[in-house]
């Protein structure tokens, strides 16, 4: 029982440690989708917007590999497998957003950080309900 609660605590610790290094990267990121959201940019826009969303990308790798190296073998396949489908709604997501920037309806640069935002808050919100569920059925 002591072992099981000390899974928990760890559980809860790796979850909280994502939630909290995520929130300042996933705020990056919609800084950056707000700063590349106009099409007429300047130079100075432009390099500000190239910066900030490179930023953006090498934090949500920090936070990758923090996650992998403070979780179990448990968490890491629940981590790696809620990826899998968050990048796999991302593909279908860039799929349908070329179509319609294809058919001239939606610009895919519109869409582009949109989506790749929405996959990593869909790959933390699977990851983060399956452990808490799995703790339920243990």
């Amino acid at each position: 029982m002591a072992k099981q609660a000390q899974e928990d605590q760890v559980t809860r610790a790796a979850r909280r440690a994502v939630l909290i290094d995520g929130i300042p990267v996933s705020t990056l990121g919609i800084i950056a989708l707000a700063l590349g959201s106009n099409p007429d940019q300047t130079a100075t826009q432009k390099a500000w917007w190239i910066a900030t969303t490179t930023v953006f990308t090498l934090a949500v790798a920090w936070v990758l590999v923090r996650a992998f190296r403070r979780a179990d073998e448990y968490l890491r396949r629940v981590q790696l497998e809620s990826m899998a489908i968050a990048f796999a709604a991302v593909l279908v997501a860039l799929q349908v957003a070329t179509l319609l920037d294809a058919s001239g309806i939606v610009e895919l640069h519109q869409l582009a950080q949109l989506i790749l935002l929405g996959g990593v808050a869909l790959w933390l919100l699977i990851a983060d309900l399956r452990t808490r569920f799995h703790r339920f059925h243990r």
